[in-house]
Parts: structure tokens; sequence; C-alpha cells
């Protein structure tokens, strides 16, 4: 079991922990008196939610970056301005700079993204 796995299994135990002792001792001092059903219904419904927030979370921090040039980097874009060897291509709705590594690659055609130089992408001609 990795590390984020059990904290999440010790504070879902912890949780579920404090509703017992609100259940049974906080709230019947207000006279609110919440059957043993009640108890485990809640119990029940908040292990689900604890188990979808570690599944979503977990997914969350498993995927590849969205933002800041990580994302960038192995991306496919297509040439705006003809890359001779530099040129504009569009990646992500964005406009970058960009130096072929290759030869001359024209508008329309795609490339792969390999690295940032600067403001400036080096790229390669994709796939044809």
């Amino acid at each position: 079991m990795n590390g984020r796995l059990i904290m999440a299994i010790l504070s879902t135990m912890l949780e579920e922990a404090a509703l017992v002792a609100v259940v049974l001792i906080g709230l019947p001092e207000l006279d609110i008196n919440i059957p043993l059903a009640g108890l485990i219904a809640l119990m029940v419904a908040w292990s689900t939610a604890s188990v979808f927030t570690y599944r979503m979370g977990s997914r969350a921090l498993r995927r590849k970056p969205m933002a800041g040039i990580e994302a960038i980097i192995g991306s496919k874009g297509k040439v705006v301005s003809p890359l001779a060897p530099e040129g504009l291509i569009r990646v992500s709705d964005e406009l970058w700079r960009a130096k072929s590594t290759g030869s001359r690659v024209d508008v329309g055609e795609e490339v792969i993204v390999l690295e940032r130089d600067g403001g400036r992408l080096i790229v390669t001609p994709g796939q044809r």
C-alpha cells in the first residue's frame, strides 16, 4: 500500500470515530437521539463519500499536467506560418514561435514539440 492510501484509510477511520462520538455522546446531550440504524446509514454514506473523493483525487494526481510548459512538451501542433526553419505554430489554441529540427514544414502540417528554448519551441515534423 502506498502512503496516500494509508493516510486516507486512517483519516476516514478518525472521521467515522468522530461521527460516532457526536451521535452517541454529543447529540443526546441536546436531547437529540438518532437510532442505531441511522448511525449506520450515516457511516456508510460517509465512507462512500470518502472512497469517492479518494478515487477522484488519485485520478487527478496521476493525470498529466495541463498547464505550463510541461503540458506542451510532447504535444502536437499545427504550423501557422512555414517553419523554414523558424515560424509560428498553434498548440492548444496558443500561438508559439517555433524552430524545426528538420527541413521546411509547410502551413497546416502537424509537428511534435520536443523542447523549449526560451520563448521558442523546438519541434519535429509529425507523421505524414
